[in-house]
């Protein structure tokens, strides 16, 4: 996320740099690297199933949208009479699948594709439904996914507003007509990654592509570029009134913010209460929510409870 360059750093670890599966050509997830937590002689087997009534752990990585995601889960938990541990902020992608899998864990907020490129770097599931199935085979039987909501926290090609509305742009197709006089930008290997994609997918040549990197947004903005790769769930798209397009063909993969469960952790009661909360949270939702968290600086915990109580779930 670009509202800072650590949160964008520790964000972009965990949401894009796994994602070899997905064609982004990057490395495993968490560019902090590895821990002794995680690694395979210490992620440990699933927790003994827990009695009745016990109390479900709810943890997150330390970047603002996964704190505020885990939250979100806590609260909703709790409204169902759910007793709930908080364990927030913990660190990278290494760290917390381990802890889930030895049951310290027993809810982490995810995201569909990153995970599945953690697990199966070789994968090439783009879709929701591809992802959640290629997941479904690749976790363990103690750990699981529960319903996936709309919300995705992932790459997109995004446009100014006066830039959409000049030239009818929805979706990344509508760019064709345009994209010889278009600039484009983002990271600096973002063209490397990503210039074949976009010409055999979509037949789309750009006029030129710029390393932008964290200005991206704002070089959007500011038309030093036309188009540009923002996260669809950075603030800045709302403060700058940006708009990110439509990708009917999956260049970027699925990144849906999914639960992923401990299963002898949770029963009904929290299973149901955490699929109520997917059920709602969709991207432009959750990048509202961000502003007010990365942009505006209120507390993650308050920014969740008024979501919640918004959407009759707390």
């Amino acid at each position: 996320m670009s509202h800072s360059s650590r949160a964008g750093a520790v964000r972009r670890a965990l949401t894009v740099a796994t994602l070899a599966s997905l064609a982004l050509g990057a490395a495993a997830c968490g560019s902090s690297g590895g821990d002794p937590l995680a690694s395979p002689s210490t992620a440990g087997a699933a927790a003994p199933a827990p009695a009745s009534g016990s109390t479900v752990v709810v943890g997150s990585a330390n970047f603002p949208e996964n704190v505020l995601l885990g939250s979100i889960y806590s609260q909703a938990l709790k409204a169902k009479g759910v007793k709930v541990e908080e364990k927030f902020n913990i660190g990278s992608r290494e760290v917390l699948y381990g802890q889930v899998q030895n049951g310290s864990l027993t809810v982490l907020p995810e995201y569909n594709g990153a995970l599945l490129g953690y697990l199966d770097a070789k994968s090439t599931a783009a879709s929701k439904e591809e992802v959640n199935a290629a997941l479904a085979k690749a976790l363990p039987a103690s750990l699981g996914i529960l319903d996936s909501s709309p919300a995705e926290d992932k790459d997109s090609l995004t446009v100014s507003q006066e830039t959409a509305d000049k030239f009818g742009l929805k979706s990344v197709s509508d760019l064709a007509p345009q994209a010889a006089n278009f600039g484009i930008g983002g990271p600096p290997e973002f063209k490397s990654r990503r210039e074949a994609q976009f010409k055999d997918v979509y037949g789309l040549t750009f006029k030129e592509w710029k390393p932008t990197g964290e200005t991206t947004a704002n070089a959007i903005k500011d038309g030093t570029i036309q188009v540009g790769n923002v996260f669809t769930t950075d603030p800045k798209i709302l403060q700058l009134k940006l708009v990110p397009l439509a990708d009917p063909k999956n260049v970027f993969g699925a990144q849906n913010v999914t639960p992923l469960v401990n299963k002898a952790g949770v029963d009904a009661t929290a299973t149901a209460a955490l699929n109520a909360v997917s059920a709602k949270l969709d991207t432009a939702g959750l990048t509202a929510l961000m502003k007010r968290v990365a942009i505006d600086k209120e507390d993650p915990s308050v920014v969740a409870k008024d979501w919640l109580k918004s959407n009759g779930l707390g």
